[in-house]
């Protein structure tokens, strides 16, 4: 390595990946996704949407905590809540509007509401650090306590049933999502999408300012910045994100229970997010997948261990790799996967 690309990679700023890297990386991944159902069926084309859309809920929180610090352990409760969204629209007599597509503009809406709401008091009081994640915590409790309480609409610990989602345009019905490939490919681009928006938010002024905040929050309000202002951005667009995420997971999963807004979930994410590596968007998104696919093969053949099993995995990773999985890959591959 030259004198000259030694000094470029010492300045490199943390948190920023190369479009030639990450970005050519997600869109291999992305086709071979997209190829998957022509070369394969079965269980495996009816769970992978399942899992990318934990991905996504994964990616909501690696903008918040990778690239601006923001630990959050209220992800799951915004996603309960587009599941929960999705389950009461569904319900809805068909009107002039496709009652799923309202869910889904709904479940957008309200989460970055909610997250807006939660985020300006908190960050406007000057909350970080533990107390903004304990506050985050009792978010997910509140949501998991309200779907308890309110049977009457949400069913309880029973649950609610969710039906699939059918597509229309006007007044004409196109039909239900009910195959896997046609819920599969109807997830996908979502997920594309969002991964899209936010590798482009990180890549702007806003995703700089954001990534300031997380190395030194104060340097950047004596630049003049409303660093309030910018984390509350930051945490309403990652609600609105998990919040729609969770809206497909309710059609998908056919089924929504109040566990799903519970510490346990909560946690399980901030693990997929740990594991697949903070500060990359496609590593987060891999990690959940990959975490989740290996959560359902070791509860199958050890169903007494595989909780251990998989905390082994995840003490193994964050020893070996600080930065989880997408770090070990840059350190494997160097140049290719190498930050600006």
């Amino acid at each position: 390595m030259t004198r000259k690309a030694a000094n470029t990679r010492a300045t490199m700023p943390r948190g920023r990946i190369s479009l030639r890297s990450e970005t050519s990386l997600a869109a291999a991944v992305f086709i071979v996704l997209a190829a998957l159902p022509l070369v394969t069926s079965g269980y495996t084309i009816y769970i992978l949407p399942q899992y990318l859309l934990y991905g996504v809920l994964a990616m909501s929180l690696s903008f918040l905590w990778g690239f601006a610090g923001i630990l959050s352990f209220g992800q799951a409760a915004f996603f309960a809540l587009g599941a929960y969204v999705i389950g009461l629209a569904e319900q809805m007599s068909p009107g002039l509007v496709n009652p799923a597509y309202l869910a889904l503009v709904g479940s957008l809406l309200l989460g970055a509401l909610l997250a807006a709401f939660t985020g300006y008091f908190l960050f406007s009081a000057g909350v970080r650090d533990v107390y903004f994640v304990l506050v985050t915590l009792a978010l997910s409790i509140i949501i998991e306590q309200i779907a308890i309480s309110q049977s009457d609409i949400t069913g309880g610990y029973n649950g609610m049933f969710v039906p699939r989602i059918s597509l229309s345009f006007g007044a004409e019905t196109t039909g239900v999502l009910s195959s896997d490939s046609a819920i599969y490919y109807f997830v996908l681009p979502v997920v594309i999408g969002v991964y899209a928006l936010l590798s482009w938010l990180v890549r702007r002024p806003f995703g700089k300012v954001l990534i300031g905040i997380r190395e030194n929050e104060d340097r950047v309000l004596s630049l003049g910045f409303n660093t309030s202002y910018y984390k509350t951005a930051a945490f309403s667009l990652s609600g609105a994100v998990a919040c729609l995420a969770g809206a497909l997971y309710g059609t998908h999963a056919g089924f929504v229970s109040p566990s799903l807004a519970g510490i346990s979930f909560s946690t399980q994410v901030v693990v997929w997010v740990a594991i697949g590596g903070r500060e990359s968007l496609l590593g987060s998104l891999l990690g959940a997948v990959v975490v989740s696919a290996l959560s359902t093969y070791l509860s199958a053949i050890i169903p007494d261990y595989w909780q251990l099993a998989l905390g082994v995995v995840f003490v193994a990773v964050i020893i070996a790799f600080k930065g989880g999985a997408a770090s070990a890959f840059e350190h494997a591959f160097g140049s290719r996967f190498r930050r600006d």
